[in-house]
């Protein structure tokens, strides 16, 4: 009777599926990304694939580069001097800020320095809070500031830890704010996908005077922000993930306009206002924008592709990619807590949708070799130490099908785990 049961579940879940498929408005956009062959490519939260947009912006930028050499500087479809600008424009309407605010540069990490740099007083008693299961790489920037100020990072770093649940409590961050100079929170917790209420957390900071920023690397072109109303101070994130941008490409940063007098911290040239950066003065004058936290010279051609892939994601609209994440999400969400063949892992994303970004994860103790099993028998998830297995349906290519069938095959390695119990992790999960 219970496996009758189950198989009566997973036509029902099937049907479901094939149902959302044939009424999904997005579907289209499928067809304009390179997916790996006989796939279901679930690690777009980690790398986005290629799309026939961002590859056509590619050859264009090189194309400029082969014809006009360094005319493209200012000429050709994309002039290369005032790019940084022009993107940071198009991820500010995904972010809710306006055009100035934004600046496509540098990457998550070398942002985060720069801001840390400019923002961050070196005076005693300084303190920074973040949450202890942050991106290492944050960590490690945080730290790396701190200790370039003459700072303890053991004392002025503040920790602010999960609960039993995996899940960051807003309560515990806003406590842990008092007396800090710093906050700097995930929008998306890249463990868990927990999606933290940055309005009121924003508030709370500011209601004590604490400056407040956000890595959004797995919210931007995922979730809407509108970082200007709640009063966000600043923000930065990666381009390759949910934006597509391919590996490596630039990253960028959001700083509110009350911070653009602010000295940069990491002064280059390419901060300099536009109309005298040529002119070669040994004195710099920032840009009167985001613009002025830009060091070097842009990697153009690791910028080029994101011209390309913001347009899908125009096209598409953001608030139709978020309605489709979280029914994507919330249908996969539903078949793991209806089976009880799932009953050996445990899911720790939080099931209401407002609290939830664009990936699940599930939780098990042969996670690495869950995950090498998945991509084996054609299902592409992200594994994270020690024993998590993430699934990110991302919507402008994955269909409702490709979710169905992820979760079975899941179940099915569950059902039978003698074939990679003991698999290890690759270099790169």
């Amino acid at each position: 009777m219970t496996e009758d049961r189950d198989q009566n579940g997973s036509r029902a879940f099937h049907a479901e599926a094939l149902e959302l498929d044939a009424h999904d408005p997005l579907a289209q956009f499928r067809g304009r990304f390179f997916l790996p062959p006989n796939t279901i490519y679930l690690d777009g939260n980690s790398l986005g694939p290629l799309c026939v947009d961002a590859e056509a912006a590619l050859q264009a930028a090189v194309a400029t580069w082969k014809l006009g050499g360094i005319e493209g500087w200012t000429n050709g479809p994309s002039p290369w001097f005032t790019m940084a600008e022009r993107l940071g424009a198009r991820v500010a309407a995904l972010l809710g800020a306006e055009s100035d605010a934004v600046v496509v540069t540098g990457s998550t990490t070398t942002n985060l320095h720069q801001l840390l740099a400019t923002l961050l007083r070196p005076e005693p008693g300084t303190t920074v809070v973040t949450d202890a299961s942050a991106f290492p790489s944050d960590l490690y920037a945080i730290k790396s500031s701190l200790a370039l100020r003459g700072l303890d990072a053991s004392k002025a770093l503040r920790l602010v830890n999960p609960d039993r649940h995996g899940i960051l409590q807003e309560g515990a961050i806003i406590e842990a704010m008092h007396g800090a100079q710093m906050v700097i929170l995930p929008a998306v917790v890249y463990t868990t996908g927990q999606l933290l209420d940055m309005a009121r957390l924003t508030t709370a900071a500011h209601e004590i005077g604490v400056i407040i920023g956000f890595d959004c690397a797995h919210s931007v072109g995922s979730v809407p922000h509108e970082l200007d109303q709640w009063g966000v101070d600043f923000a930065f994130w990666c381009s390759y993930k949910y934006l597509n941008g391919g590996p490596g490409a630039a990253g960028g940063l959001y700083l509110n306009r009350r911070h653009w007098q602010a000295v940069p911290g990491l002064a280059g040239w390419f901060g300099a206002a536009k109309e005298i950066q040529m002119k070669m003065t040994t004195t710099l004058v920032p840009a009167d924008s985001a613009g002025r936290l830009q060091i070097g010279t842009p990697n153009i051609l690791s910028m080029a592709p994101i011209d390309g892939s913001l347009t899908v994601i125009e096209e598409a609209g953001l608030p139709a990619l978020r309605l489709k994440s979280l029914t994507q999400t919330d249908f996969m969400l539903r078949m793991l807590h209806a089976d009880p063949a799932f009953n050996c892992v445990s899911v720790v994303s939080p099931l209401e949708g407002e609290r939830r970004g664009g990936h699940i994860t599930i939780q098990h103790p042969g996670a690495a070799g869950l995950s090498q099993a998945l991509r084996t028998n054609g299902v592409i998830p992200d594994y994270r130490p020690p024993d998590m297995v993430r699934l990110a349906p991302a919507p402008l290519y994955i269909s409702f099908q490709d979710c169905f069938q992820a979760v079975q095959q899941l179940k099915l390695l569950l059902q039978d785990p003698s074939g990679w119990q003991d698999l290890q992790p690759g270099l790169v999960p």
